[in-house]
């Protein structure tokens, strides 16, 4: 049995003509492939990172495994739809708290028509992606089993300054409530998930050693999501804290180029993770977030 899945916090979803992905019960996530370019593009990335020899097995574990393609009815049932078939990669938590954030100040690519540059250029300019090198597309936190899961407005978090950035991050790994904007994050999860030799923190680190030096691919407008089972670290049980990058819409080859734009943001994402670690009670903003 094909569903919507609960735990999408960016990207395109279901309406306005366009069909939304589908997840099953054994772990696979399908993608409608988007009809122009960008569809054909993403397609292309998968079939050639998969038998890409040049990147290494300890890479892989960083992108969503990809199983080919298939025809399904589409979400909205608008008829038949080519879907890429991909790993859940929430498959097995019980109660995910996932963040997307979107890397680069730049998530347009050189080669794409000026109409294009200049709509993302002017979302980037409006959104945290110019200043900070990266901006949150999207979340939701697991809260406790009474105030069930916090999915705050995409368009409001994705225009966060930095300090407000900050109490994101904070809170993604906090144990109070990200409802009560009364509430200081208490960062009680941070060492296990964003610390240790297998947390968060760890795995950027292990991306960005590659991406300093590969040349093979620049991922324009790729996120990274990080993803935990806070219901489990409430138990005191490992989180399963794990990485992955996803949309690849707007892949261009390398040539022999280290891709800065991805780089940068990168680092400036792990530069705000490892201040949480190391200043914990830093920036504990309570009325920025009584929006959300």
């Amino acid at each position: 049995m094909l569903k919507v899945p609960d735990h999408q916090v960016a990207g395109h979803q279901a309406g306005h003509g366009h069909p939304g992905p589908l997840i099953d019960d054994s772990g696979r996530f399908y993608k409608p492939l988007q009809d122009d370019d960008r569809g054909a593009i993403e397609a292309a990335f998968y079939t050639s990172f998969s038998s890409n020899t040049r990147v290494p097995d300890h890479i892989r574990r960083f992108f969503p495994v990809f199983y080919g393609t298939k025809l399904l009815e589409a979400s909205d049932g608008s008829g038949q739809w080519p879907h890429l078939v991909l790993e859940d990669v929430v498959s097995g938590l019980s109660h995910p708290s996932v963040m997307d954030v979107k890397i680069g100040s730049r998530t347009w690519y050189p080669e794409a028509s000026e109409d294009y540059i200049q709509r993302c250029f002017m979302k980037d300019r409006k959104t945290s992606s110019l200043d900070l090198g990266f901006r949150i597309s999207g979340l939701q936190l697991y809260g406790s089993e009474e105030s069930g899961l916090w999915k705050p407005d995409r368009k409001l978090v994705q225009h966060l300054s930095a300090d407000e950035v900050r109490v994101v991050l904070k809170k993604f790994v906090s144990s109070n409530s990200p409802v009560d904007p009364n509430l200081n994050p208490d960062c009680s999860f941070a060492s296990s998930v964003y610390g240790g030799s297998s947390g968060i923190l760890a795995q950027l680190l292990e991306l960005k050693s590659w991406f300093e030096d590969q040349t093979i691919y620049h991922l324009n407008s790729c996120s990274v999501l990080m993803v935990y089972d806070k219901k489990k670290e409430l138990k005191g049980e490992s989180s399963d804290a794990k990485v992955k990058l996803i949309d690849f819409a707007h892949v261009t080859e390398g040539n022999g180029i280290i891709d800065h734009n991805f780089v940068g943001g990168l680092c400036s994402l792990i530069k705000f993770i490892s201040g949480i670690l190391t200043s914990p009670d830093e920036c504990t903003t309570k009325a920025c977030f009584a929006e959300l």
